[in-house]
């Protein structure tokens, strides 16, 4: 009996490993004579079609991801205010609240786009030396147009990973109301015999005229989607959404009559609440006599900086530091200069399919809003869900410091993604960017990495082991 007890045992375990290739019930690949394998919920909660992997202790990370408020241009809380004393406010706010040393970061890399470029490049290094970071800590800033926030984060994420560094401070900072949208000096007359080349220097607005003309979008969709990026970001504001991503910035204001008081810019001023699409109807085209774009559905020029920091996940565990994020993949295209606002319906099946995942499977996107014509154009382009679409509201309600907003846009989604748990895992940034290019990132919720097994649980002994707990 003892003999027979063994056999018994050792083919209770081989059909124990042999119900996990059990098929589908009713399941069979058409013109195949095999089932199909059941996909079965996860740790992490959901039913994936994409395949999981564990926690990686290289993977990238981001531990923290903060911005001031995004205020007007010419009229707002930070209209007086430079460029080094807002990046000041959220270095010192990145140090304080991740309790990292300064002197362990590696990099600083600052995203800006306007204002003489080693002049910025001095500022960041005054910003960091004024938040305490120490004088062994280097600095640069990089520039790809309104995506620069954005390809800040990337080319840390990318140091990193080859081992230059091992924490690096990303980020973007903008005043546009000290530094103009303006060209400088002359025009290379080559670019007569270049039409691409002409266009590269077509005023943005004129590219969403084109946008709206050769793709068919109407006035009335720009309009409503104006209204509810407002509605949006009003009802996010109001609720206290932005708080925990958000640096009040403590400055001067002066008045036009020249007149300066201290004052604290803790919220984003750009909101027009009770705005409605029929409103926006009313305002006159600003670039083309006849056209659909207008003050009301195009992006606002505004002040703000952000700051993002990464590290790998080994280091963020060493360092007992919460995982905000996982950088999983950027990627930066090019398009025709004319209708440059399509970049983004071409960057984000490029980065989503870098990640190994599709378009469907992003849960939040948040798509730069440079134009309401672009933006609708990208939405149905890639047939996305308005309702996963700048969920709180965009650029057009928000603003657009151009350096910044790369690095404001992730902040807004990794915080909006843990505050919805396992309702959203992966989210995408996005932007088009002048001259004709689109850039995108996916991100994954940091809570939401499978944990170092992926099994469920059984109630009953298989006879795995004798020792086998259940």
């Amino acid at each position: 009996m003892q003999s027979s007890g063994f056999p018994a045992r050792a083919a209770g375990r081989q059909q124990v490993l042999l119900n996990h290739l059990r098929p589908t019930e009713g399941g069979m690949e058409p013109g195949m004579g095999r089932g199909l394998f059941q996909k079965n919920n996860c740790s992490a909660g959901d039913s994936a079609a994409y395949e999981r992997r564990g926690a990686a202790s290289d993977d990238i990370v981001v531990v923290s991801a903060l911005r001031t408020p995004i205020t007007k241009g010419k009229r707002g809380g930070l209209k007086d205010t430079l460029p080094d004393d807002m990046m000041e406010a959220v270095f010192r706010a990145t140090i304080q609240r991740t309790g990292v040393n300064p002197a362990d970061i590696g990099d600083i890399v600052m995203g800006s786009v306007l204002g003489d470029s080693s002049q910025r490049a001095i500022q960041v290094r005054i910003a960091g030396l004024l938040a305490g970071i120490p004088d062994n800590v280097p600095v640069h800033t990089v520039n790809r147009q309104c995506s620069s926030g954005l390809q800040a984060i990337a080319s840390v994420a990318a140091s990193i990973q080859a081992g230059y560094y091992d924490i690096g401070v990303a980020g973007g900072v903008e005043s546009m109301s000290t530094n103009p949208m303006a060209w400088d000096g002359g025009v290379n007359p080559k670019i007569a015999d270049n039409q691409e080349a002409q266009d590269c220097l077509l005023p943005m607005g004129m590219t969403s005229e084109n946008v709206a003309e050769r793709y068919g979008i109407t006035r009335q969709q720009q309009d409503e989607m104006a209204a509810r990026s407002h509605k949006r970001a009003g009802d996010a504001r109001a609720s206290g959404r932005f708080k925990d991503e958000i640096v009040p910035v403590k400055t001067v204001w002066k008045s036009k009559e020249g007149e300066e008081k201290e004052i604290v810019v803790s919220e984003d001023d750009g909101i027009r609440v009770g705005v409605t699409a029929q409103a926006l109807s009313g305002l006159k085209p600003v670039f083309k006599k006849g056209g659909t774009t207008t003050a009301g559905n195009s992006s606002q020029i505004s002040d703000g900086a952000s700051a993002v920091l990464l590290m790998k996940r080994s280091e963020a565990l060493k360092r007992g530091l919460p995982i905000l994020g996982i950088f999983r993949s950027f990627a930066a295209v090019g398009v025709d200069p004319a209708v440059m606002g399509i970049g983004p319906a071409v960057a984000i099946p490029a980065a989503v399919e870098k990640a190994g995942l599709s378009v469907d499977d992003i849960d939040v996107f948040e798509l730069n809003e440079a134009f309401a014509s672009q933006a609708t154009y990208c939405v149905e382009k890639l047939g996305l869900d308005p309702e996963r679409v700048n969920p709180n509201g965009g650029a057009i309600a928000l603003g657009h410091p151009l350096g910044c907003t790369g690095a404001r846009a992730t902040a807004t989604l990794l915080h909006e993604m843990r505050k919805r748990g396992k309702a959203a895992r992966f989210g995408v940034v996005s932007m088009c960017i002048g001259s004709g290019m689109g850039a995108a990132a996916v991100f994954e919720r940091g809570g939401e990495i499978d944990a170092f097994r992926n099994a469920a649980p059984t109630q009953a002994q298989g006879f795995l082991s004798h020792d086998a707990r259940v």
